[in-house]
């Protein structure tokens, strides 16, 4: 099913709940692992396209749930402007194909390396409108950045995957592009050197704005006016000490930081990929301890964020230090064990009752 139109999603998502036939909403596909079924008749947001509205004097962007993420790209890029929160494409992790839409984007609150510095996709989230599990049409949020007394409904379905409602147009805070980038590169960093490494880098007034690990190497990216950018890689390289250091410049840095966004050449076909989100303090035991099963794992955000491609079963991670918060990616050939961790919190509970009383909306990811 693609309705063309808001009242027809929304009419389809009422008659489902009426007849309590679960739904799987989805914007291009490409951010579901295909080895995990959808538990419901596919509900897509494809036809749902366009940009409405962009205005980049006023740093703002309105947009249709079904449009193609590169299509936005491409009209910010035009002005000088991105999203500063650079979306992951897990396409060739996940063997998906179909063009990444910004419905799914904020469903998955898809965020890259740079959401250590500028925040994630929800923090530059404006507002949204959505239809809920009742076939609501429902509208949060505005055209402005402001503070917000109560519930944040953007917050909540942002990230939600579809199972509070199912997002039909979108509103983003837009910012200017970078217009320099450097990477500085230290190989024969460890897994505690790299949490070492970063946490005196973040500490520094120089806006390091990607700090990430993987197979020995640690990387820090600063992005800045030309003018600025040497005199920041003087004065950070200066407060770091004596360190083993290479330069990658522009192109380099670019191409590096795509392809660790992107997870690229980082798990081979049919190994289980997870996602955790930790502290720094507990990463570099919590790495260690995985690459101990003969997986790998990778550090981003700064040792916020780890990856990890291997053997080990969503409950042996989960019961790690720092490890609880851990998301399957890709099944592979694992075994089908909850991909999402469990809900405890009688609150989430209670908002599904709120939005989606019938549980038609993507049932089963959150929570298994």
């Amino acid at each position: 099913m693609a309705p063309a139109t808001e009242a027809e999603l929304a009419a389809t998502i009422a008659e489902a709940a009426r007849d309590r036939r679960p739904l799987a909403p989805r914007g291009g596909g490409t951010r579901s692992d295909p080895a995990a079924a959808p538990r419901g008749e596919p509900l897509s947001t494809a036809r749902l396209t366009g940009i409405v509205d962009y205005e980049p004097g006023a740093l703002t962007l309105i947009a249709r749930a079904g449009t193609p993420l590169a299509a936005i790209e491409a009209a910010l890029a035009a002005e000088g402007q991105a999203l500063a929160f650079e979306p992951p494409d897990l396409r060739g992790l996940l063997g998906t194909a179909g063009a990444p839409t910004i419905g799914g984007v904020v469903a998955t609150n898809a965020s890259g390396p740079r959401r250590l510095l500028a925040g994630a996709c929800r923090d530059h989230l404006l507002g949204l409108r959505f239809v809920d599990g009742r076939g609501r049409i429902l509208r949060t949020g505005g055209r402005v950045m402001k503070n917000v007394t109560g519930l944040d409904l953007g917050k909540l379905l942002c990230g939600a995957r579809g199972t509070l409602g199912v997002l039909t147009e979108v509103a983003l805070k837009t910012l200017p592009a970078p217009r320099a980038s450097l990477t500085l590169a230290f190989p024969g960093t460890d897994l505690s050197g790299a949490i070492d490494l970063f946490t005196a880098a973040l500490s520094t007034p120089w806006e390091v704005s990607g700090a990430a690990w993987r197979a020995g190497t640690a990387w820090l990216r600063l992005e800045a006016p030309e003018a600025q950018l040497a005199y920041r890689r003087d004065r950070l390289t200066g407060l770091l000490g004596t360190r083993e250091v290479e330069d990658l410049d522009a192109a380099a840095t670019t191409a590096l930081w795509r392809d660790l966004r992107d997870l690229t050449d980082f798990a081979p076909p049919g190994v289980p990929v997870w996602r955790v989100l930790t502290r720094p303090s507990r990463a570099a035991a919590l790495a260690g301890a995985l690459a101990e099963t003969g997986g790998a794992v990778a550090l981003d955000w700064g040792g916020h964020l780890l990856w990890y491609a291997g053997p080990a079963e969503g409950a042996a991670i989960r019961a790690l230090p720092g490890g609880r918060l851990a998301t399957r990616i890709r099944r592979g050939d694992g075994p089908a064990d909850a991909a999402f961790p469990p809900e405890a919190d009688p609150l989430a509970a209670r908002l599904h009752a709120v939005f989606d009383p019938a549980g038609i909306l993507n049932p089963g990811p959150v929570g298994g």
